[in-house]
């Protein structure tokens, strides 16, 4: 799994120049149903948010978020009707709502999501492997439209993306996202216990390099308290589109 590279396809930088991915890896990290200080986190952004109480249009009007109605529309996906992640996340808790307490690395990229504007997931990647052993890949990609997608909560009822969506594709024809962010698959969805996990973090505004690298040295500094291994960050973009991160030489320091 160390040999697990992960690339953003030519086509989705020529459509949207602007797109970073930041990465980190951590090889090994127990999941807790619930951790007070991530709590605390993630009680804060709430609190933040609900103290500023922006309406939907204002929601969208956010730099960060209007950026990816863009990169939506880019893709032939309707962002009123499929928002990206975090323009989901901020909807719901800008209403006053206080979100569901999921898991110790769930409520943290809640946290941090909330608090940068930035999608940002947990992904547990232990059956990210290639055909027949092959070393693990995970493209980010326009879908062909035959990959097979388990949606959360219901993997007994396989779907195939869109033809030119956006997914997060593996090797063995599976994509673990819907229309980019705006779904993961329940084959990654991260539960208690001892896992092997991948965190992401996307930009597509300017400024979005600086936007993703203070969102992983929020989650890096969280995450050293809580294991005692941390790889990365990588940050991948138009300039550099593949990186492994799991290999030993994005060790953080």
């Amino acid at each position: 799994m160390d040999s697990l590279t992960v690339t953003i396809d030519e086509r989705i930088v020529t459509r949207v120049p602007g797109y970073v991915l930041g990465l980190i890896a951590l090889p090994e990290i127990e999941v807790t149903r619930f951790s007070g200080a991530v709590d605390a986190l993630l009680t804060e952004a709430e609190g933040a948010l609900h103290r500023e109480s922006p309406g939907r249009a204002e929601i969208a009007a956010l730099p960060a978020v209007a950026a990816w109605r863009e990169a939506y529309r880019a893709f032939g996906v309707n962002p009123s009707r499929f928002p990206c992640a975090v323009e989901s996340l901020l909807r719901r808790v800008a209403k006053g709502d206080r979100l569901p307490r999921i898991n110790s690395m769930v409520d943290l990229c809640n946290a941090v999501s909330l608090a940068t504007r930035l999608p940002i997931a947990s992904c547990d990647i232990g059956t990210v492997t290639g055909r027949d052993r092959e070393p693990g890949r995970l493209t980010v990609r326009p879908s062909d439209g035959s990959e097979v997608y388990l949606p959360l909560g219901a993997p007994g009822a396989p779907e195939h993306p869109d033809p030119g969506e956006v997914v997060y594709a593996d090797g063995q024809g599976r994509a673990h996202s819907r229309r980019w962010n705006w779904r993961q698959s329940d084959l990654i969805k991260t539960v208690p216990g001892r896992r092997r996990l991948l965190i992401t973090v996307e930009a597509v505004h300017q400024d979005g390099t600086a936007a993703v690298d203070a969102a992983l040295a929020r989650l890096t500094a969280a995450l050293k308290e809580h294991t005692g291994e941390v790889l990365g960050p990588v940050v991948l973009d138009r300039a550099a589109r593949s990186g492994r991160p799991f290999a030993a030489s994005a060790l953080s320091r």
